[in-house]
């Protein structure tokens, strides 16, 4: 355990010390504040049922069913558990990019919701998924360049954040409202 922690803390460094540059400066606090990627999600809700109506309603639901769970149980219980502390609070030379916050740092709520929606939608929308899992990856990154997650922070959220989009996904697709089968 001590070796895999020694390698997430070099692997922080190297990600937010060693290739921080004026542009990740500029754009990673951006890219990291939720009220940024709220207007975006709130566009992508809005496209949903507009465009695709009842089964937009049902995407839209299943997103927020998701998020609900993730995000509970990622700032509630897991963070609670693990209790491990930002590398803002515990290292130092930390490339610090915006205020290190109070909570916990395992496992980062922004990669587990944003990995439980890329997966969700991707599950709905396989063409598309490179740019969900993207957008989610980017958001994750950007946790560790402004200096407030270490690297296992936000593989381990993408992770959750994966298996819960996925367990919902198929709770909505396959059980609650699955397609009904064409009659012989």
């Amino acid at each position: 355990m001590d070796l895999l922690l020694s390698i997430d803390q070099s692997l922080f460094y190297f990600l937010n010390v060693t290739i921080a540059n004026p542009v990740f400066d500029f754009l990673m606090p951006i890219i990291t504040e939720r009220n940024n990627w709220f207007v975006i999600y709130f566009a992508l809700i809005v496209f949903l049922i507009v465009k695709y109506k009842q089964k937009g309603l049902i995407i839209v639901l299943a997103l927020l069913v998701a998020v609900g769970i993730s995000d509970y149980l990622t700032s509630h219980i897991i963070k609670e558990a693990v209790g491990r502390l930002r590398p803002c609070w515990t290292l130092q030379n930390v490339h610090l990019l915006v205020p290190c916050g109070g909570g916990k740092s395992f496992p980062s709520a922004h990669a587990v919701n944003n990995f439980t929606l890329a997966t969700v939608l991707a599950y709905k929308f396989k063409k598309y998924q490179w740019i969900f899992y993207s957008v989610a990856s980017l958001i994750a990154f950007s946790r560790i360049s402004v200096g407030v997650h270490y690297p296992i922070d936000v593989i381990g959220g993408a992770l959750i954040g994966a298996i819960i989009g996925f367990l919902i996904a198929l709770l909505f697709f396959k059980v609650l409202f699955k397609p009904k089968e064409a009659s012989s």
